[in-house]
């Protein structure tokens, strides 16, 4: 199974920017997706944006759209999520997953994902 290693995160203030890196510990056909999950106190694990690996495809929650972009190194053994204007409610523990290929959004679901980082947190402040 891939090992997941996130880094990145940290404090800034409302409006700052923050990149976040995951690095795979091997590029492996059974992973489609790479995507990034957060959740906040209290509150459920949520969708935040995915890239699929072959595909080159991305896809991201409404809100953060504009925002925040996910990439991946040519390698295509480290993902990235570059977080700008970032705002208050962005704050969270981000983690990142990899899953096989699932239909339609089923990628939005944390559940169908059996690979995860560690969880770096993200805290805007106002």
């Amino acid at each position: 199974q891939v090992q997941l290693v996130q880094s990145g995160g940290g404090l800034v203030h409302s409006g700052g920017s923050l990149r976040l890196s995951c690095a795979a510990s091997k590029r492996t056909s059974a992973y489609y997706y790479m995507t990034w999950f957060r959740q906040a106190p209290g509150k459920e694990r949520e969708f935040v944006a995915s890239i699929a690996w072959t595909a080159n495809t991305t896809d991201y929650a409404d809100s953060v759209k504009g925002r925040f972009f996910v990439s991946a190194d040519k390698t295509k053994t480290t993902v990235y999520l570059q977080m700008n204007s970032l705002e208050p409610e962005d704050t969270a523990l981000y983690y990142c997953a990899a899953s096989p290929w699932l239909p339609g959004s089923y990628f939005h679901i944390p559940t169908l994902y059996n690979a995860w980082g560690q969880g770096t947190q993200v805290t805007v402040s106002s």
